[in-house]
């Protein structure tokens, strides 16, 4: 079965941190901008059936190809570490005028999303949502997909795949978001994928996490072993103040698993950051 695979987003590039970046952009100018950064092997575009609900809800959204993925320029080895991503989203929230923007982050985005928050706007960035990020790093637990099972699938894509392809690793999604990763997968540079990687097991999300201020909910996949439940109690231990949820009956992908179970568990903060009060 072969689906409607239109975009609903407005390319626009942009440059920021001495590199080109590719963003879709979603909903009203004036409304009050989200940034949304995705993961790890997810271009700008795969992130549309969510880009598209949360600019329903009241926001001008912003999906960025990060670097190395989709049309923005790749950079050189030794570039894909959370420090060089942070700068990225700072520039591009510059460069874009984004006035303190809301922030979602999945998985490596969630990462980001941290440590810009700490790195670049301690003080005054907007309300972050931080969706299963990795929480491995020294001393914890590796990564539960390793790099070479994100290789297989890479290669897979550039030999030429298809949603059954994709379903394999990936048997709870839409079709329309399985035949996406099938046709854009390829666009994810290896060496940013490897390096990024890397940085799972090399920089420890717990040292954001622990400094971050500000309003921030964390959501995680409640069948998730990217966040699993000991770790969860960590995060509600290091940081009593910050709520950490769980979407029923999802892994780590969480509103690709389960987009519906995602939005009810996001939307009451979502819609009250659009309080201009916030």
């Amino acid at each position: 079965m072969t689906t409607s695979l239109d975009i609903a987003g407005t390319s626009v590039t942009v440059r920021a941190n001495g590199l080109r970046h590719r963003v879709l952009r979603y909903g009203r100018e004036g409304d009050r901008d989200l940034l949304l950064v995705p993961g790890i092997t997810s271009p700008a575009v795969c992130a549309d059936f969510l880009a598209v609900r949360l600019a329903a809800l009241g926001y001008r959204v912003t999906v960025p190809d990060v670097r190395g993925r989709g049309e923005s320029d790749r950079a050189p080895s030794g570039a894909y570490r959370l420090a060089d991503y942070a700068a990225d989203v700072a520039g591009l929230v510059e460069g874009l005028d984004l006035r303190v923007p809301v922030l979602v982050g999945h998985s490596m985005g969630a990462r980001i999303a941290a440590a810009y928050a700490v790195l670049h706007a301690p003080e005054d960035h907007g309300p972050l949502v931080l969706v299963d990020p990795p929480t491995s790093g020294p001393g914890r637990a590796p990564y539960p997909t390793g790099r070479q099972a994100f290789l297989d699938q890479l290669h897979q894509a550039r030999r030429g795949t298809d949603a059954d392809g994709v379903r394999a690793f990936y048997p709870r999604w839409p079709e329309r978001e399985l035949e996406m990763r099938a046709r854009f997968l390829a666009t994810c540079d290896e060496t940013a994928v490897v390096e990024t990687h890397e940085g799972f097991e090399t920089e420890d999300f717990f040292d954001y996490w622990t400094a971050l201020r500000g309003t921030v909910v964390l959501v995680r996949g409640a069948d998730s072993p990217v966040v699993p439940d000991d770790t969860a109690e960590e995060l509600r231990r290091t940081r009593p103040d910050l709520p950490v949820l769980a979407v029923p009956g999802t892994g780590h992908m969480v509103p690709w698993d389960d987009l519906t179970g995602f939005l009810t568990v996001v939307r009451p903060h979502l819609l009250s950051f659009l309080d201009p009060q916030e």
